[in-house]
């Protein structure tokens, strides 16, 4: 099979690695990918965002399946747009990537199914919003609705900083926000992989968000992560698939907006049970980074079963073994950072056992490889249990020499102390 896969960050390095253990793959072609992802595929220069450039590129190339790695364009219909042109993708149809896309239409889809998650109140304006805050009080939770790449959630302790919030957030226009009440516990995240009836749990994962050790700072796409998550047993895991992503899923068949590929719960592991905080309509980022190196089937063929709506019969399996990624980042990340320094040593790194090195925003100059983005790499071991994990991870990220970048050194804290008393 021909395979196109969008996206250049590090969970399509993480998706391009596992794609290309399939017997069923004959090429692997990525837009437009990273240097990373070029040891597994063929790079073209083509955005994301350029829908038409994409089905001109799939059709170019005689593609028999387009794998979706990012949200922005399954949000833009990219999907809908490649069904239009007879060609098989894997990813939510535009309508279904609403589940990520606007967190109001997720809310009520929750409140109207009866899934469990946080109250919430949908402001349009930021009067409404600020009413909201002054009625749930603090701790409180203010998101804006649409796509943020996992910064636009502010968890403000006091009322203030909610209300500065608020306006910040209403300063851009056609500006929405959800506040929620704050909800006590420790968060997980589960995965689904869909077929537009069938959901299948497909791992789950722990990370952090907080940018500094000790949960610091602000709020990121992710500094880390590792799976399995030992807080998520197997009977919670159970129960959140049961109370909450195949009540989601059911609903969405019936609304006539069926979800096909990635449905990426975030949850709060609550004195209540589990509940939803948001869905992502894709694999997360690191997340995919731990959860796909210990997948023991064929990602491809698993890809293809959900896009022709055969998943009934199947059971992915994950190794026992737990993965652990470090992110590194430009200083100053989440907020402004230089670009384009070098980054020396990671085929050091990599060379470790067990020990891979994702690349998110990197890029060739030359010879040279230089950080471009933000998150710039993820560092990924395997271990025996968390703190065997940690230890590999770390002692790559020590092999590799760039001064212009950080990493939280704390990442898997809670899974390695507990594996350390066990």
């Amino acid at each position: 099979m021909i395979v196109l896969l969008l996206g250049s960050g590090g969970r399509e390095h993480a998706l391009a690695a596992s794609l290309a253990k399939s017997p069923r793959l004959t090429r692997l072609i990525a837009a437009p990918g990273n240097p990373g992802i070029a040891e597994h595929a063929e790079l073209r220069d083509v955005s994301v965002d350029d829908l038409d450039g994409i089905v001109a590129l799939a059709k170019a190339e005689a593609v028999d399946l387009v794998v979706v790695g990012p949200e922005a364009p399954l949000v833009a219909g990219v999907v809908d747009r490649l069904a239009d042109a007879g060609i098989k993708a894997f990813g939510p149809s535009g309508a279904a990537a609403r589940l990520e896309g606007s967190k109001a239409f997720t809310k009520a889809l929750c409140a109207e199914h009866g899934i469990p998650t946080a109250g919430f109140r949908h402001c349009r304006d930021a009067a409404s919003a600020h009413a909201a805050v002054d009625a749930f009080g603090a701790p409180v939770v203010v998101k804006a609705d649409g796509l943020a790449a996992g910064k636009g959630v502010v968890v403000a302790e006091t009322l203030a900083e909610a209300h500065a919030a608020v306006d910040a957030l209403f300063e851009s226009a056609g500006a929405e926000a959800v506040v929620e009440e704050f909800m006590e516990g420790e968060e997980a995240s589960l995965f689904a992989l869909c077929d537009g009836t069938t959901a299948l749990l497909f791992g789950d994962a722990q990370d952090h968000k907080r940018a500094y050790d000790g949960d610091e700072g602000p709020n990121t796409g992710g500094m880390g992560a590792y799976s399995p998550a030992p807080a998520l047993s197997p009977a919670i895991a159970e129960d959140a698939m049961a109370r909450i992503v195949r009540p989601t899923v059911k609903a969405m068949a019936e609304a006539g907006t069926p979800f096909v590929g990635f449905l990426y719960a975030g949850l709060m592991l609550t004195s209540d049970g589990p509940k939803l905080v948001e869905y992502n309509a894709r694999f997360g980022d690191p997340e995919a980074q731990v959860v796909l190196p210990r997948l023991k089937d064929d990602l491809l063929d698993l890809l293809i079963a959900a896009v022709d709506g055969d998943l009934a019969a199947r059971k992915p399996r994950f190794a026992r073994e737990t993965a652990l990624a470090v992110v590194m980042a430009a200083k100053g990340y989440p907020g402004p950072h230089e670009k384009g320094s070098e980054i020396r040593g990671i085929a050091k790194a990599a060379a470790r056992p067990g020990v891979t090195v994702y690349h998110a925003g990197t890029a060739l100059d030359g010879d040279r490889l230089l950080a471009v983005g933000g998150r710039v790499l993820a560092v990924s071991a395997i271990g025996a249990d968390a703190a065997e994990a940690q230890m590999n991870a770390y002692s790559a990220v020590d092999l590799i020499d760039w001064p212009e970048g950080f990493c939280r050194r704390d990442i898997g804290w809670r899974a390695a102390a507990q594996a350390e008393e066990g």
